[in-house]
């Protein structure tokens, strides 16, 4: 899955954040419960996109929230977390996912990867990490292997795309991927009439995803030499624009054909959020403080991106060099500005061991928190504390909306 949608605590009123939370948390705490502590650290952004339309198609069922016990990144507080077939997809969706990408990373020998003992352990945590999704594909009636084929068949992809070359053509195996997995939410649900409408949704949210990390990574791809997929096709911004608006029309009119039991969040997250991820990847001026450092982190504070991509892995995603999968786009990837002021000066990103280890140290000395600004362990981008203030002017989102708007404070 990737990591597009972050959207800002405070845009998303009591409510809807209690709720976004809820599945975040859950998604993290199915990983641990059925996978093991370690395999927490692929909990991304858009993961939880998955139990949020299982649970809007469902509603809110019976045994479907449970009450967890007091978590750091909570600040040491309780809540309430989704649980269910819906967490227990993301969590085997994300996993099959990371454990792609590692071994892209080591067939890349990127960073520490490139000596053999550090390979060795990562091909390890790479194999355990996929035989856990697709048991847990399994355990939920999802077929992992469409996800690793989409994985498997980018870089052939990437490799026959040259200049004239159709963009959306390297974006398909995306597509694919995410189609699939929105689709088996309906069948989670009970309700395969929606299968049709989120597979679109989710295909047109794949290309997005991997469009919106193209132009993200466009100048760090240009300074490494790393492929990236508008360079390599000859694509230019407003192409990409164009593209990106056109999915973002396409999601809404396919959740129109959906019917969901209570589709607010979902509309929330994949119209509006959506929006805004597209204006930050393209520049436009951000709504809320937050965003300017890269949007708030599943706890408030900013998350720092994942350690499985390049330009920026994951949130971008658990799951994002060059002439693969995650190079320019594709399976992952983190997003920002492509157009406006220029940009700091590109640092060097972290290892995925060294990130480890920034990641803890940061959670330890409570910076995640309590730091106006800290540097993100893995991507090294400034990211803001969760007390950071904010001046989100429109809670509900809807100052933009040209549908129906469900959303409260429209």
């Amino acid at each position: 899955m990737f990591g597009i949608v972050k959207p800002c605590v405070h845009r998303l009123g009591e409510r809807f954040q209690a709720d976004w939370m809820a599945h975040l948390c859950g998604l993290c705490l199915a990983l641990r419960r059925d996978h093991g502590q370690f395999a927490r650290i692929v909990t991304n952004y858009d993961g939880l996109l998955l139990s949020v339309l299982t649970e809007a198609q469902t509603g809110p069922l019976s045994g479907t929230r449970r009450a967890a016990g007091p978590c750091a990144l909570r600040g040491m507080r309780t809540a309430s977390v989704a649980q269910g077939d819906g967490a227990r997809l993301a969590a085997a969706v994300s996993l099959v996912l990371a454990s792609a990408k590692m071994r892209d990373h080591v067939a890349d020998r990127d960073g520490l990867l490139a000596r053999a003992p550090v390979a060795a352990a990562a091909r390890r945590i790479a194999a355990t990490w996929g035989r856990a999704g697709e048991r847990g594909g399994a355990a939920v009636g999802f077929d992992t292997a469409v996800l690793v084929d989409a994985v498997e068949r980018q870089p052939g992809v990437e490799s026959l795309a040259g200049p004239g070359t159709a963009v959306l053509t390297v974006t398909e195996p995306t597509e694919t991927a995410t189609a699939a997995a929105f689709a088996h939410t309906a069948v989670l649900a009970g309700r395969p009439d929606n299968a049709g409408p989120l597979a679109e949704a989710g295909r047109l949210f794949g290309r997005l995803a991997h469009l919106l990390d193209a132009v993200e990574d466009r100048r760090a791809d240009a300074l490494s030499g790393a492929w990236n997929p508008l360079a390599a096709t000859g694509t230019p911004l407003a192409e990409a624009r164009r593209l990106a608006e056109d999915a973002l029309h396409g999601i809404r009119l396919a959740l129109r054909e959906a019917e969901f039991r209570d589709g607010r969040l979902v509309h929330l997250l994949l119209a509006h959020e959506l929006r805004r991820s597209v204006d930050r990847a393209f520049g436009a001026a951000p709504v809320c403080a937050a965003d300017r450092h890269g949007g708030p982190g599943p706890y408030g504070a900013a998350v720092p991106q994942q350690p499985y991509g390049t330009g920026a892995p994951l949130p971008g995603n658990p799951y994002a060099g060059g002439g693969s999968p995650g190079g320019g786009g594709g399976l992952g990837g983190g997003f920002g500005g492509g157009f406006g002021p220029p940009p700091e000066p590109v640092k060097g990103r972290r290892g995925f061991w060294a990130g480890c280890g920034m990641f803890f140290a940061l959670c330890c000395t409570c910076k995640m928190c309590c730091a106006d600004t800290y540097e993100g362990p893995w991507s090294r981008k400034k990211r803001s504390g969760c007390c950071r203030s904010c001046d989100c002017s429109c809670p509900g989102g809807c100052d933009d909306c040209d549908c129906c708007c469900p959303c409260d404070g429209c």
